[in-house]
């Protein structure tokens, strides 16, 4: 059966968020953590007793977030206000975040968006689904190196997380066009569709840079597919291809269960560099993605992006 197959239609799962381990002293944080899997990976990991940021742009969405969590387990999640299409309040969250703590267990790189009108852009000037995706985590990660090196010389594994969220769609990318991230007419021609395809791609390779620089360093950065979901990721998608793709969609709980099992299992120490499918499983992503020069020229990239906020 092709990978291709297997992605869209994956067996049942075999593991479960009942087998998360205790979580107690555990700080984490999701981007996203609002709605979607980002709201449900929230849940799960409240509910085995870890301290949990929820990282979002509308701090009234949050705040209704947290509340629906408090009534569903009885827990508390922490408020943070990021907008990953600004620089600028990613600079403040992180500011705000090391204020507040002096350890990071688990960096969800959760949020995103996808196929937004061809005009958007980034606050800075970038295309909205590349600079949010890719360049926004980026930043992210980037601010927070110090603390997460910091938290894994005093793990009891030596190890923290970074569990980029990536998707299905990196396989309708060839490679990555650096000329259609910053907003240009060529980058309006290219399409939404592509653009999502291009930012999914970078994320897996920028996952797999990560670990090349920092997995001797405790930083275990793993890459995933939640699989084909029915969240608000689709709100921007036309009618008809809403319609046609419901039959495939699987439910926001079954999304998480790919990133929690990468940021919570004992097994998942050892999946640096790796790329996980539906449903908590190991697959393997487009050969493409791990090319080591393509990595390091991506980073540059990033690093050259985010180089005067």
């Amino acid at each position: 059966m092709s990978s291709a197959w297997t992605n869209m239609f994956p067996p049942k799962p075999t593991w479960g968020v009942d087998e998360i381990p205790d979580l107690t002293g555990k700080v984490m944080l999701v981007t996203g953590g609002n709605a979607g899997i980002g709201k449900e990976t929230v849940k799960a990991l409240l509910n085995h007793n870890a301290k949990v940021y929820i990282a979002g742009r509308n701090p009234h969405r949050v705040a209704e977030a947290i509340e629906d969590l408090r009534k569903e387990t009885g827990k508390v999640a922490l408020a943070l206000h990021l907008d990953l299409a600004d620089l600028q309040s990613i600079k403040r969250a992180v500011a705000e975040f090391l204020s507040k703590e002096t350890r990071l267990d688990v960096l969800f790189n959760s949020g995103g968006v996808m196929t937004p009108p061809i005009e958007h852009t980034t606050k800075d000037g970038f295309d909205l689904q590349f600079g949010t995706n890719v360049i926004g985590h980026f930043y992210l990660t980037k601010l927070l190196l110090p603390l997460l090196i910091a938290s894994a010389e005093t793990s009891p594994d030596g190890k923290v997380r970074v569990v980029n969220t990536s998707s299905g769609a990196h396989n309708m990318a060839s490679g990555l066009d650096f000329d259609l991230y910053r907003d240009s007419p060529k980058r309006l021609k290219a399409g939404s569709m592509k653009l999502y395809a291009q930012s999914k791609f970078a994320t897996v390779v920028f996952s797999n840079e990560l670990h090349r620089r920092y997995g001797n360093q405790g930083i275990v950065s793993i890459s995933l597919n939640p699989g084909n979901l029915k969240t608000e990721l689709q709100r921007n998608g036309s009618k008809i291809t809403t319609l046609l793709s419901k039959p495939l969609l699987f439910p926001a709980p079954m999304g998480a269960l790919t990133q929690l099992y990468a940021g919570t299992m004992p097994q998942g120490a050892r999946l640096g560099g790796q790329y996980l499918i539906p449903w908590a499983r190991e697959g393997l992503a487009k050969k493409e993605t791990d090319n080591v020069e393509l990595g390091r020229t991506l980073w540059i990239w990033l690093e050259d992006a985010v180089k005067d906020v």
